[in-house]
């Protein structure tokens, strides 16, 4: 998918509006960012949320969390119920017996409050950028209507990196890909029908996993023990490309509305099938600044256009609280970039959103955290932890006054929605 204007816009997730809901705060702050100049709106995947409010491990691939909605009790008609179960009859089956009474009429409410505002939003120029995990939640909705598509005895997982020294262990169950594969993939290209007509762009979580993923024993205490497993590669996406574009993907790449999660331990293989896909990668400001690592695609000199540059994403730390915890020396390297490129901003979080902006990516998210100069303690996610994230909300719609400056920097750094 290709995004030919310089764009940019706010990452927040629904939960983190002050009444985590569709309801009017939604509306608000897509007229923020109408004011503010922003043509996206990032959110993260809208599925029930698991005990410890993760969306990563929703309940469901396919449902949407009730818990989104503004109006719990608004009336569904027969007409609207026949008409979602025929649209959605794949998943909705299986969800219904999952969630019990009322689950379906609950969709039906998601879908007309989601319709609503993704029509307000793109009245105002604003696109809704979402979120697609690579993996579902054990003993889910999915979990248990398809286990034929999961490998048993094993776990997801990643390797030791820098967010943690034995790796993170997700407990999520792994595709079982070569059942996947004598289906066509169905189940995966349903997946992927029902996140491009939810969003204007999603971004592919663990892109990396589709060609190689960690396995990890059941039961194991660490994911440090783990195998590299084989992924689907392109085989997935060429299914995925037949079935809901234009034909077949075999010269063009892919004209799915996906960015490739492509953070991580990111191999030669790993590059090859996303630029074969045409599938724009992402790059995220802080980790630019590593010692010894002048060849990163992080550092700001190496940053290309054809990527999604973040100021951090929701498993980072704030702007804010990244640089206060800045050791001497890297703290003085991002001083003198942004001396280079004559930032003169004081506020931390504004100069790295302003040096975010002049990236040559051609499009750029920013945490609300950053827009509200929030440190550590407003950090959405902290990898490899299960209790105490997920839960940081505004508490107010950001003011006008951060409107106006986003604004300024924004169309400043050519990214001014509207052109």
């Amino acid at each position: 998918m290709q995004v030919h204007n310089r764009t940019s816009g706010v990452q927040l997730h629904i939960t983190s509006l002050p009444a985590h809901t569709l309801g009017r705060d939604a509306y608000r702050f897509v007229d923020w960012l109408h004011e503010a100049g922003q043509s996206w709106w990032q959110v993260l995947p809208l599925g029930p949320p698991d005990r410890y409010r993760s969306p990563y491990k929703a309940q469901s691939a396919f449902a949407a969390w009730p818990g989104l909605l503004a109006d719990r009790r608004a009336p569904v008609s027969s007409a609207e119920i026949s008409e979602f179960r025929e649209r959605e009859r794949f998943w909705i089956g299986d969800w219904q017996r999952f969630a019990g009474r009322g689950a379906v009429e609950d969709q039906v409410r998601f879908d007309r409050e989601w319709r609503a505002l993704r029509e307000y939003a793109a009245e105002r120029g604003v696109r809704l950028y979402g979120d697609l995990a690579i993996y579902v939640s054990p003993g889910g909705a999915d979990h248990r209507s398809h286990p034929q598509l999961f490998r048993p005895g094993v776990q997801a997982g990643v390797p030791p990196d820098a967010f943690a020294s034995t790796g993170q262990l997700w407990g999520n169950p792994l595709y079982d890909w070569p059942r996947l594969q004598r289906s066509g993939y169905r189940w995966w290209v349903q997946r992927l029908a029902r996140t491009t007509a939810l969003f204007d762009l999603a971004r592919l979580d663990h892109f990396r996993g589709f060609v190689a993923f960690w396995e990890v024993p059941a039961g194991a205490r660490t994911a440090a023990n783990g195998r590299w497993r084989r992924g689907p590669g392109r085989a997935l996406f060429d299914a995925a490309e037949r079935a809901l574009g234009s034909g077949s993907s075999a010269a063009q790449g892919t004209t799915l509305a996906l960015v490739a999660e492509d953070l991580g331990v990111i191999t030669p293989a790993v590059e090859h099938l996303r630029d074969e896909l045409k599938l724009p990668g992402m790059i995220v400001l802080q980790f630019g600044f590593d010692p010894g690592r002048d060849d990163s695609p992080h550092r700001f000199a190496n940053h290309l256009e054809d990527r999604v540059v973040y100021t951090g994403t929701h498993d980072h730390d704030t702007a804010r609280g990244w640089y206060e915890s800045l050791d001497a020396g890297r703290r003085s390297e991002v001083t003198g970039l942004l001396d280079t490129l004559e930032i003169t901003e004081r506020d931390p979080s504004w100069a790295l959103i302003e040096l975010t902006l002049k990236s040559a990516a051609r499009t750029a998210i920013i945490q609300a955290q950053d827009v509200l100069s929030l440190g550590s303690e407003a950090r959405m996610n902290a990898p490899g932890t299960a209790g105490g994230a997920w839960r940081w909300a505004l508490e107010r719609i950001p003011p006008r006054s951060r409107a106006s400056r986003l604004r300024e920097l924004t169309q400043a750094a050519g990214r001014l929605s509207g052109g």
